[in-house]
């Protein structure tokens, strides 16, 4: 055999196995994912469920997202995704949770994108703002319904394993981990606490730092205008010399 055919069949194999490698990955990658996929414990946060349409054949038509009811979110908006209807629904809780804004006994249990749709080949993004985070658990789990045009339904429901390992449909999952000292907990960009707070002592500083310096702007300013003057004199009189003599 020679060096070159030997070098095409290497290529050729390569090639192949570099194929079922692919084809093998891509449906662990295909599934219902939030991004970012961590946050603080105790604030606020901003997380887009990003769909991706797995068929070839369908359309994704409709998305349910369930909400967590043991450590329900007090606060829950949605943005507006052009072409897609949305419905958030509360519900009565299993038992009242208390949190710093009180006692809940209600709260938002599922929200549903629908009307619109995914393409083979496309994926969309559904934004939600969502807090206060609760500090008393390390997750987060949505688990979510992909329906196609087909009739299809895909529940994306599995928790993840104690092992680390996938399982077979995860659940889109946020990772809450402790909050820093500085923020508090809440986030100093989604807190609506936190956004209001020392908002005067910064304010101070800048205002006294632009009075100093126009103060010496308008002092080198005058020094500057009086030397000038001086110079004009002192210009003047030496003409004067100079024609004289």
């Amino acid at each position: 055999m020679s060096f070159t055919h030997a070098c095409r069949r290497l290529a050729a194999v390569t090639a192949g196995v570099t194929a079922l490698t692919l084809g093998l990955a891509l449906p662990a990658l295909a599934h219902v994912t939030i991004n970012p996929g961590s946050a603080q414990q105790g604030g606020f946060t901003k997380v887009a469920f990003r769909v991706p349409n797995e068929r070839d054949d369908a359309s994704t038509t409709r998305i349910e997202v369930t909400f967590p009811t043991d450590h329900p979110l007090a606060f829950v908006s949605v943005k507006p995704v052009p072409g897609w209807d949305v419905k958030v629904v509360d519900g009565k809780l299993p038992k009242p949770v208390t949190t710093e804004y009180g006692e809940l006994t209600e709260a938002v249990t599922k929200v549903t994108w629908s009307g619109g749709k995914i393409a083979p080949g496309q994926f969309q993004e559904f934004e939600v703002s969502m807090g206060a985070l609760p500090t008393d658990t390390d997750q987060l789990v949505f688990p979510t319904t992909q329906t196609y045009s087909g009739g299809e339904v895909v529940k994306w429901a599995d928790e993840p394993k104690a092992d680390g390992s996938e399982p077979e449909r995860p659940a889109p999952t946020l990772k809450l981990t402790p909050a820093s000292a500085e923020k508090d907990g809440h986030g100093a960009a989604s807190s609506p606490t936190s956004s209001a707070e020392p908002v005067s002592a910064p304010s101070v500083a800048p205002a006294a730092s632009a009075e100093g310096s126009d103060g010496t702007a308008r002092l080198l300013g005058g020094a500057g205008l009086v030397l000038g003057i001086a110079g004009l004199v002192v210009g003047a009189l030496g003409l004067r010399r100079g024609r004289a003599s």
